[in-house]
């Protein structure tokens, strides 16, 4: 079996594997988004219930983010990759199976904590890999996630159109246990990087979040970003079902958009460290305020959401990526730690994007999401502006 070593580097075969198993987990969060407006005429519930199975699952995540991805540095990140794969298949029969809404917000609240796999990845990218390679070969994980979050949309939707949704939800379950086989086999033994209990272990990440300035910048900056984002996916079933007449199949396809993105990210790593986090925050936080522009304007026609969802998507990875990977390179020796913290804010900032959207559509229907997109966005650029004003505390501290 393969023995990694900080700073040692990672054979391509790994970051490979790494990349394609972040992509078929990640996509667990995101099976729902298409299937929404199927699932609310089946269990028989309103829009806002069903709008909450996305925000739960997104909470589930984070909740995920925060309670099992610091203990990557304390106990074998190989355990708990296996753990989490074989949790998640379990609540994917249960969402299959069940008639009983509230059974299935529970389901997608496990299924939303245990679907952290890939960041358990973004660290060991980070601490394995050979310094000039780092934010290289954390954009191609980023990459195979953000492909799965794309597959996972259009299959989905595809899936939920000619089988109905709770086929996709069996599938998901057989992708899990195909990922665990993957896993055993390949995935190398690390030694932990803390000492101590699990106690110690939380502690420790509270200290990090009142003594790192630069990573709660960060963090600040990815969750609006996120929320940004998702707030865009979150109703985009019931604008398409509304004012297009258009089922989940559509939803699905659009999500090919987000193809762009997972480019993006390929490509940005190796930029970061020339150009710097401040101004790829910026430049993302702008891009998603002109992809909203769009949306508001256009929104009404299938070129304007096309639009609205590469610049967006485009926005987030240019935000996600440069973030990340300072929060991961400021800490290596806490890079499961450091990526709690940033990774947690991210999806509580996805989670609020979503409640935040489903209430824009009850008040307003899709101009309302349009406002609350826009104004997740206008948090992050103020973020950089405001708490971040001399281009960067964070190049000037290292």
């Amino acid at each position: 079996m393969i023995q990694l070593k900080e700073n040692g580097g990672i054979p391509r075969s790994l970051i490979l594997v790494m990349a394609v198993v972040a992509g078929l987990t990640v996509a667990n969060l995101y099976y729902n988004q298409p299937l929404l407006e199927l699932m609310r005429a089946q269990l028989g519930v309103g829009e806002v219930e069903a709008n909450l199975i996305t925000v739960i699952t997104q909470v589930g995540y984070a909740a995920g983010l925060c309670f099992l991805i610091p203990a990557g540095d304390l106990y074998s990140r190989r355990r708990l990759i296996v753990s989490c794969m074989t949790i998640a298949a379990a609540m994917a029969i249960v969402i299959a199976t069940t008639s009983s809404i509230y059974v299935l917000w529970g389901a997608s609240l496990l299924m939303g904590a245990c679907s952290v796999i890939p960041q358990f990845f973004m660290p060991i990218a980070g601490q394995y890999s050979e310094p000039q390679n780092k934010s290289r070969n954390m954009g191609y994980v980023l990459s195979g996630l953000l492909v799965g979050v794309l597959a996972a949309r259009v299959i989905s939707g595809l899936v939920g159109e000619w089988l109905g949704w709770r086929a996709m939800f069996y599938i998901s379950a057989a992708i899990m246990v195909a990922c665990l086989v993957l896993t055993l086999k390949v995935m190398p033994a690390m030694q932990s990087n803390f000492t101590g209990s699990y106690g110690q272990l939380m502690r420790s990440v509270l200290h990090i979040v009142a003594t790192q300035r630069p990573i709660r910048i960060n963090s600040m900056r990815g969750g609006f970003a996120f929320g940004s984002f998702l707030a865009v996916w979150s109703c985009l079933a019931f604008h398409l079902a509304r004012d297009f007449g258009a089922g989940s199949d559509v939803v699905g396809l659009l999500g090919l958009c987000g193809l762009v993105g997972a480019v993006a990210a390929s490509g940005v790593g190796k930029w970061v460290p020339r150009y710097g986090v401040w101004r790829f925050s910026l430049a993302g936080a702008a891009l998603q305020l002109a992809g909203w522009a769009v949306a508001w304007l256009f929104g009404n026609t299938y070129a304007g959401l096309v639009v609205t969802v590469i610049v967006v998507d485009v926005g987030l990875q240019y935000q996600q990526l440069s973030n990340q990977s300072d929060c991961l390179q400021r800490l290596p020796q806490a890079s499961n730690r450091a990526n709690t913290i940033f990774m947690t804010s991210y999806f509580v900032g996805g989670a609020l994007g979503t409640f935040l959207a489903g209430c824009g559509w009850e008040a307003g229907y899709w101009p309302g999401v349009c406002l609350v997109g826009a104004a997740l966005a206008l948090c992050s650029l103020s973020v950089s502006l405001w708490l971040d004003p001399q281009h960067n505390i964070i190049e000037t501290t290292r």
